[in-house]
């Protein structure tokens, strides 16, 4: 039986399913994991997140694609594997960020997470001021009447 790259690209976990715990995860070799992310935005995420999230994951793999450390490529992979299966599941918008996780990020990360937080809500403001001016100057409906 002749076996193809599509076959060994394929998850190894089950899929997230809300409601349930996390199943163990199996962590996927770098390029298959890579592939299956921008699946996961291509299917879960709006355009500009999809751009945004595209950019960050490309950047990302590539800063990483030279270190020999097992146990920082294993963290590396298990956490954007554990990203994957949030993004698979529904409600990963509403969700809370883990205070946890904020103590075991260095300075720089932290900063980097406050410029993202700014840049959404920059941009969240800049939607709704452009809805409020389209309101505001839309022919009026019930004048041509």
């Amino acid at each position: 039986m002749k076996v193809s790259a599509r076959l060994l690209a394929s998850p190894v976990t089950p899929r997230f399913r809300p409601g349930r715990s996390a199943p163990k995860l199996a962590v996927l070799p770098p390029i298959p994991l890579y592939r299956r992310l921008l699946r996961i935005h291509r299917k879960r995420l709006g355009p500009e997140e999809r751009i945004m999230g595209d950019l960050y994951l490309k950047a990302e793999f590539r800063r990483h694609k030279d270190i020999d450390n097992p146990i920082h490529i294993i963290g590396f992979l298990t956490q954007w594997q554990q990203y994957g299966q949030t993004i698979e599941g529904e409600n990963w918008k509403d969700e809370k960020f883990d205070k946890e996780l904020l103590d075991k990020m260095s300075d720089q990360q932290v900063g980097q997470m406050y410029e993202l937080m700014q840049t959404i809500q920059k941009r969240g403001r800049d939607a709704a001021d452009e809805e409020s001016v389209d309101e505001l100057y839309a022919p009026d409906e019930s004048k041509k009447q």
